[in-house]
C-alpha cells in the first residue's frame, strides 16, 4: 500500500524474489501527496488504504510508504495483526551510514527534520556526516509523471547535496522510481561512484520472512496482480506504466 505509485519498488522487488506472488496493490493517488497532510489524516486514509487491500485477505501488508510508516504504522499494527503482519517501510540509514559517509537522506519536506528521522540519524549514523536535503515537489512530479518537475526537484535537491556525499539514502519510495536520474544529478566527475540506498529490496525480504517464506525467484511465473484506486479494481495508471517497475510488472503478473 501507498498513497500512489511508490509502491511499484518494493512491489517489483517482490515479484522478483517470488515470480509466483499473488500482489494486490492499494493506494489512493486523489488523495496523494500525504506528506503536507496532519498526522490524524495521513492515518485515517492509511487505514482506508490498508483495509481495501486486507479484504483480499493478505498474508501481509507492505507499507510502501515512508509517510504512511511514520504516522500511522502504530494504529495500521493495532487494526490489521495478529491477522495480517504489517511491515513498514524505514530510510536505510543503517547501511548508507555503514559505509563510513559523507551521506545525504533526501525525503519530502514533512520527514526531513522529523523527531522520527532524526531519530534514526542518531540511533545508526553516530558520528558520521548526514546532510539532511528536504525535495519539496519530488514525489508528487514522480506520481505524475511530469518529466520536467521530476527535472527540476532532483536538481534543486542535488544543489542542496554537499559535493563529498558518497552515498545518499533515497527517504520516499517514490524516489525509487527516478534512482538513476538521482544519481546522474548527485555524481560529482571524478568522485568514487555514488552508492544510492533504497528500501524496496529489504521490505520485499522482511515480508517474506514474516510469513515464513524464501525467495524463490526460479519459481514459475504464475502469480496475479490485482490493483486497487480508492479501494475499487482497476489497472496499473498510465503514469505508472512510465517507469521500468510498473512495466515489468504488468509482464511478469496476469491482471484479473
Amino acid at each position: 500500500m501507498d498513497s500512489g505509485i511508490g509502491l511499484l519498488a518494493a512491489a517489483t522487488a517482490v515479484r522478483r524474489l517470488r515470480p509466483d506472488a499473488e500482489l494486490v496493490l492499494s493506494s489512493d493517488p486523489g488523495s496523494m501527496p500525504w506528506g503536507p497532510r496532519t498526522p490524524e489524516d495521513v492515518t485515517a486514509r492509511a487505514l482506508a488504504v490498508a483495509e481495501a487491500a486486507a479484504a483480499h485477505r493478505p498474508d501481509a501488508l507492505i507499507v510502501a510508504c515512508n509517510t504512511a510508516s511514520v504516522r500511522a504504522l502504530p494504529a495500521l499494527r493495532a487494526r490489521l495483526e495478529p491477522g495480517v503482519p504489517v511491515i513498514g517501510t524505514v530510510p536505510a540509514i543503517k547501511p548508507a551510514a555503514a559505509g563510513g559517509g559523507p551521506v545525504a537522506i533526501w525525503a519530502t519536506p514533512a520527514t526531513t527534520g522529523s523527531p522520527y528521522q532524526r531519530g534514526l540519524i542518531r540511533e545508526f549514523a553516530d558520528g558520521v556526516s548526514v546532510t539532511e536535503v528536504p525535495c519539496p515537489g519530488l514525489a508528487d512530479a514522480v506520481e505524475h509523471a511530469d518529466q520536467s518537475g521530476i527535472d527540476a526537484a532532483i536538481a534543486a535537491a542535488a544543489a542542496r547535496t554537499p559535493d563529498d556525499v558518497r552515498a545518499v539514502v533515497l527517504g520516499c519510495t517514490h524516489y525509487e522510481l527516478v534512482a538513476e536520474r538521482i544519481r546522474a544529478a548527485v555524481q560529482r566527475p571524478g568522485a568514487a561512484p555514488l552508492v544510492l540506498h533504497g528500501s524496496a529490496g529489504a521490505v520485499a525480504a522482511q515480508a517474506l520472512r514474516r510469513i515464513g517464506e524464501h525467495p524463490a525467484p526460479e519459481a514459475p511465473a504464475h502469480g496475479s496482480l490485482t490493483v486497487l484506486l480508492g479501494g475499487r479494481e482497476g489497472t496499473l495508471t498510465e503514469t505508472a506504466l512510465t517507469y521500468e517497475e510498473g512495466r515489468l510488472l504488468q509482464a511478469m503478473s496476469p491482471a484479473r
